[in-house]
């Protein structure tokens, strides 16, 4: 059986995440409590917006209402990426050899080999993701998506779509990008085409809420997402990704919606957060669940594995947070 070991902070956590092993918990506030030997507490914005886990190192990466980028490392230690004064940073992205982008307003900006290159968009810039690989970011906005390449002159590609995209994620394989939009869908495109001939089009849609939480299987053959009373989980492992497939449906609770998904890094196993503060895990195969934490107070607001797939970190809305261990 899985044992919890909990741990309560008075502030709306934001993000859950491992670095090297040990648990990092991101408040709304803008502290950065790290499990090391004790709690330790680092006072990083004046009011933070994003926090993510560098999916290319062993770092956070924030963004504040301070008007700061910064990079958080396992030790704790904070270096200040960029400072933008009187702007809120909301977008931030980890890339290949240490590339940290972030949005201001209707610009993207990459930070790279210590130069800062920007980008404008006729839009705000609601999202922007690395590619997993080569310098070459896609950034969401309204009714589409550009993709360019960090270094030398290449003109954008422009991938279409009405709406507003809030958020963007390449698959593992770099073969498809997917978007979150503002009504309750994802959409899609199929990337392995010639740009010159356009490329296809994917359409997820059905949701009754916002996906506002989507994890990849380790090897890229699945997308799971938040936003309904169950995982909905998209296969991408034929040539053609999710396009005329329905999605597995995992973890159903009624009406208790969904609103975080993590990925075991290893397995083809699911966590899944619910607005109740339960958390289960769901084996892709046969659909089997196992119960790792019973509701809470608040809804489950993050959802970060360790390194090694045996710890579980978690984290609420109303701050009660805590490690699951999985039993071996």
């Amino acid at each position: 059986m899985p044992s919890v070991a909990p741990f309560d902070i008075d502030d709306h956590v934001i993000a859950a995440a491992f670095l090297g092993g040990v648990p990092f918990f991101a408040t709304a506030s803008g502290t950065i409590h790290r499990l090391d030997e004790g709690e330790k507490v680092t006072e990083a914005h004046d009011g933070l917006l994003t926090c993510i886990r560098d999916p290319f190192s062993r770092s956070l990466i924030t963004g504040g209402e301070d008007g700061r980028v910064l990079r958080i490392s396992a030790d704790g230690s904070l270096t200040e990426l960029a400072n933008e004064p009187r702007k809120w940073i909301s977008v931030v992205a980890g890339g290949p050899q240490g590339a940290v982008a972030y949005a201001v307003g209707r610009e993207s900006r990459v930070i790279a080999d210590g130069k800062t290159v920007s980008f404008p968009e006729e839009r705000s810039v609601e999202g922007i993701a690395f590619a997993p690989k080569g310098l070459r970011i896609a950034v969401a906005r309204y009714d589409g998506v550009s993709l360019r390449w960090v270094g030398g002159a290449a003109p954008a590609i422009w991938l279409p779509w009405k709406g507003a995209h809030l958020g963007a994620a390449f698959s593992p394989d770099g073969r498809f990008l997917v978007t979150t939009m503002q009504e309750n869908a994802l959409h899609g495109w199929k990337l392995d085409g010639k740009p010159k001939d356009g490329f296809r089009d994917m359409r997820m849609s059905g949701y009754p809420a916002k996906v506002k939480s989507w994890s990849w299987s380790p090897r890229g053959k699945w997308l799971a997402t938040s936003g309904a009373p169950a995982a909905i989980v998209w296969p991408f492992s034929g040539k053609d990704g999710p396009m005329g497939k329905a999605p597995l449906e995992l973890g159903t609770r009624s009406d208790i919606l969904v609103t975080q998904v993590a990925f075991h890094p290893h397995e083809e196993m699911l966590a899944i957060g619910f607005v109740d503060g339960m958390v289960l895990a769901v084996r892709i195969s046969d659909g089997k669940e196992a119960l790792l934490r019973r509701p809470g107070k608040g809804a489950i607001s993050a959802l970060s594995w360790d390194e090694d797939g045996k710890r579980l970190a978690f984290a609420s809305e109303a701050g009660d947070c805590g490690i699951i261990t999985i039993a071996d």
